[in-house]
């Protein structure tokens, strides 16, 4: 899969990129909808409903809490988005992010369609 097709959802109002739409019809008429890290976001469905959602949504969730799947062990303890764009997700641990010192970090190729990144619940 690839996100060449994806489609770029921003928020009316501030033009903030606030995730994707990713094409299962040709016409797209039947959408997944993803968020910046490219993960899907409920179920697939019309056009609007998806881009609706996805405004709904915004990008609060990429200042939560994340956990890295196979991390090193000092990634172990959670991480923080950093940075995302198409050349990766930079994240890195999250302590030292809140705590503001500088410390390693990690690329994660974008999009993370194998859920490398997950909430930390």
């Amino acid at each position: 899969m690839s996100a060449t097709s994806w489609l770029k959802v921003t928020r009316p109002d501030d033009g903030e990129t606030v995730g994707y739409l990713e094409p299962l019809a040709a016409d797209y008429s039947h959408v997944q909808p993803r968020n910046l890290l490219g993960h899907p976001v409920g179920r697939a469905t019309d056009f609007l409903t998806a881009d609706e959602r996805l405004a709904d949504r915004g990008i609060g969730e990429l200042a939560e809490g994340w956990q890295l799947r196979d991390a090193e062990p000092a990634f172990r303890g959670g991480v923080a988005i950093v940075e995302v764009s198409p050349d990766g997700i930079l994240v890195a641990d999250a302590q030292l992010v809140k705590a503001l010192v500088a410390g390693p970090r990690v690329n994660v190729p974008w999009p993370d369609l194998e859920g490398r990144l997950s909430l930390d619940l």
